[in-house]
């Protein structure tokens, strides 16, 4: 079993529908559906383009999927992020936009955000105590020879190669396309997000995600509203 500690807008937010829509599951529920055509692109093209999105659920990484170090349980996780969670207020965008990472399209915020980094690298930072280290098999998944001497240390280090310096902050929306593909799946993906994209973004929550085997879908486990709000979640 495998925990991540991600932002998602909670349950009941525009956007959290909007993705799921687009997706086809919501990490909420667990709920399925088969994603509509949209433009030039079919249901099947769409569902082949989501597949990796879909399994890890609409999110952002904050501290990326990883087993619970020894000592450490789901209940005492959980514990500690939502007494985290109750001290932070949230960080708020300009915007997101659409754009295009390492190949496949993300939520992505409009300007670099100092504030957003360092809320990131804090969480990486203050939940490391709960992260076992990764195993050989791990870190060779990881592809290492691919990864630049930073992000090969801070794989090592603190189990995902883009942390601080090298965090992107990006909520992902397909797999990797090029060509034409890429050209369609922007049109629909301008047409799809678009209307939501128009106001400042609020990043008001963490949430814990839970992969109960490997290969299984991630599912929201709880979620919680920064700041001394009410608790929102879902197990």
């Amino acid at each position: 079993m495998r925990y991540a500690i991600y932002f998602t807008p909670g349950p009941d937010d525009a956007l959290t529908g909007i993705a799921a829509n687009w997706l086809g599951r919501n990490p909420f529920t667990g709920a399925q559906h088969e994603v509509a055509a949209n433009g030039e692109l079919s249901s099947g093209e769409i569902a082949f383009h989501t597949a990796s999105a879909r399994r890890y659920g609409f999110h952002a990484t904050l501290k990326a999927p990883f087993r619970l170090a020894e000592g450490e349980s789901e209940a005492s996780l959980d514990r500690a992020l939502a007494a985290y969670a109750a001290t932070l207020e949230p960080v708020v965008l300009p915007r997101l936009v659409i754009g295009q990472i390492d190949g496949f399209f993300a939520l992505v915020p409009g300007e670099v955000s100092s504030d957003l980094n360092r809320f990131a690298g804090d969480i990486v930072e203050g939940f490391e105590r709960f992260r076992a280290p990764l195993t050989e098999k791990e870190i060779a998944r990881r592809n290492p020879d691919a990864l630049s001497q930073t992000e090969f240390r801070n794989l090592c280090q603190w189990g995902y190669p883009y942390v601080f310096d090298t965090f992107r902050f990006h909520m992902t929306l397909t797999g990797r396309v090029a060509g034409d593909d890429s050209r369609k799946l922007k049109a629909a993906l301008d047409e799809t997000f678009g209307p939501a994209l128009q106001e400042p973004f609020a990043i008001d929550g963490l949430a814990l995600f839970v992969e109960q085997e490997p290969g299984a879908p991630f599912m929201v486990h709880s979620h919680y509203a920064l700041g001394r709000q009410t608790e929102r979640k879902t197990a």
